[in-house]
């Protein structure tokens, strides 16, 4: 009898910076799949310009998640299913907040099927008290001075505000 192939997941996304909510859908994914790949888009082409270097996000989610033993983090350049592929995962794991969130990850999934249908893309919802948080609001709150403690990793709330103040 042949050994089970292990069941891994890409949790992808810029991670500009990461937020507790993007650390709990990483959580939650950690307990349903064999191994979990955060990885990090090296450079987002919906957004501009990043706050953080790709180096600096992998270290902040690096930290954030270093108590689960079945999650690395990498840094990716090419497209997603071609990381996914690369690394012998057989889904992409996102997390939805509301019907925006549903709206562009469902014809991101149409495109993905369409270039590699052996990935199947899952969906966990957001938790409760995380379905408003985004990066964006949090660096728009960081900018105006408020406390983001409580939205973010504690070496992203000390970086954020010093970051953003400059």
């Amino acid at each position: 009898m042949s050994a089970e192939k292990p069941r891994i997941a890409i949790c992808p996304g810029s991670y500009d910076p990461v937020t507790n909510g993007h650390v709990d859908i990483i959580t939650r994914a950690s307990r349903v799949f064999d191994k979990v790949i955060v990885g990090v888009v090296d450079q987002p082409i919906r957004k501009q310009k990043t706050l953080f270097t790709a180096a600096e996000r992998k270290d902040f989610l690096a930290q954030a998640l270093a108590e689960l033993e079945n999650v690395e983090v990498e840094v990716f350049s090419n497209l997603l299913v071609e990381f996914a592929q690369q690394n012998g995962a057989t889904a992409v794991v996102k997390g939805l907040r509301a019907i925006s969130d549903f709206e562009y990850e469902f014809e991101m999934n149409q495109l993905n099927r369409k270039l590699a249908p052996e990935i199947e893309s899952m969906y966990i919802f957001a938790s409760a008290n995380y379905s408003f948080l985004s990066s964006t609001g949090v660096k728009e709150m960081a900018m105006f001075g408020a406390d983001v403690s409580d939205l973010v990793p504690a070496p992203v709330a000390a970086v954020l505000a010093d970051r953003l103040q400059r």
